[in-house]
């Protein structure tokens, strides 16, 4: 064994989409490169009033070949100080801690600063947002907290470097792609895919022009945006079909309004509950191209997604989607308005899906999850003796 690491977030039996999705493929590449790899996720994560989705579990089986322990819960302080102590006494070599949210800031960092106490443990932060999407209080003085308790940060995008460092100048810190979703099985056809839709229930033809809008609906990510972009009179001429597959995380009335208003139901392909893991393959192959209408962004995991399936991708100009996206080689990079969008619809179309294939086929080979174990033992190598 090259050593211990525990990776403390979301995992199985909860349904936190990408970020459970992350930390299971995370640890099988750790244990692949030889680690005792183990998750401790959350016993409790979310109060069910401050829960914006239906279930914030999965009735889909455990991972194979997982330590899962669910352990730690968001607002119970005295359990922060029991689950510290407890991986304190374990020792662990590494502890990779997702940070995505401030609300998790005192719990997180809480258990941290007991780990700290055994003197050998490194602590290396995985910073999916630093700012978050969507303001509230306390932001600030959660994220101070919890980045005070770590010894070393990994970033996934400049956009999130740039937020770390206006807290955080000093740590050691690494900026490494986000890796490509390969755990979701391999891509089929499109013909395939669509049939597998059609007995779910989808109308979906196998000559249709369909992008997907893809991931769980939040204000900042646009889809009324695209909405608006549908109802251009040159998308509706096309006959180009928006199919989104993804969980309402705020009140759905107003696109419901919206869809009515500008009359683009007839354009509309909607599975707006949570999409099972085993489904994902099925969406993101039935599509001609993906869609992130991002008002504002850090990374997506709707992007590795994307270049896993081979899959051309429209993106707004906004936070680190451009660096992922190469212009007109990948995708498409337009400004974040209707128009924007309507032109770089209709222009993904022009190109076609051909132009896309070999240039998906070069870019997605920066994106492995050994370059992700490798960037986090480096920086635990040189944290090591450091710490104050």
């Amino acid at each position: 064994m090259n050593g211990s690491v525990i990776i403390l977030g979301p995992a199985h039996p909860l349904r936190g989409g990408g970020l459970t999705t992350f930390n299971h493929r995370l640890a099988k590449a750790f244990i692949q490169a030889g680690y005792d790899c183990q998750i401790y996720s959350f016993s409790l994560q979310y109060p069910s009033f401050l829960f914006p989705g239906s279930s914030q579990y999965t009735d889909e089986p455990a991972p194979e070949g997982l330590n899962i322990h669910s352990r730690v819960n968001s607002i119970n302080p005295i359990n922060w100080w029991l689950v510290g102590e407890e991986l304190r006494r374990r020792r662990p070599d590494i502890i990779v801690v997702r940070y995505w949210l401030p609300f998790m800031g005192p719990a997180l960092g809480t258990i941290l600063r007991r780990v700290r106490r055994n003197r050998h443990t490194r602590i290396i932060a995985l910073t999916d947002n630093v700012i978050p999407h969507e303001r509230r209080p306390g932001d600030i003085p959660f994220t101070k907290y919890f980045l005070k308790s770590c010894d070393a940060y990994i970033t996934m995008s400049e956009k999130v470097m740039q937020d770390l460092r206006s807290f955080e100048k000093e740590k050691p810190a690494l900026q490494v792609p986000h890796p490509l979703y390969d755990n979701f099985g391999e891509p089929v056809t499109r013909q395939e895919a669509r049939a597998a839709l059609r007995q779910k229930g989808l109308s979906i033809g196998d000559d249709d022009r369909i992008l997907l809008f893809f991931g769980f609906i939040r204000k900042y990510k646009g889809l009324d945006m695209l909405f608006d972009a549908m109802a251009d009179s040159r998308i509706r001429a096309a006959g180009i079909k928006l199919l989104v597959a993804g969980e309402f995380y705020e009140d759905e009335r107003g696109y419901r309004e919206q869809i009515e208003r500008l009359g683009i139901g007839p354009s509309l392909l909607l599975r707006t509950d949570f999409i099972p893991d085993q489904d994902v393959k099925y969406y993101l192959c039935a599509a001609n191209a993906v869609v992130q209408p991002y008002r504002n962004a850090t990374q997506s995991g709707v992007t590795p997604l994307a270049y896993h399936f081979g899959i051309p991708m429209i993106v707004t100009d906004v936070g680190g989607l451009p660096a992922l996206v190469p212009h007109e080689r990948v995708g498409l990079v337009v400004q974040p308005e209707a128009e924007a969008l309507a032109d770089g619809i209709l222009r993904m179309f022009e190109l076609g899906f051909d132009h896309f294939i070999p240039h998906l086929r070069t870019e997605r080979e920066k994106y492995s999850w050994s370059k992700l174990v490798d960037s986090i033992i480096t920086l635990s190598d040189k944290t090591a003796g450091l710490r104050t």
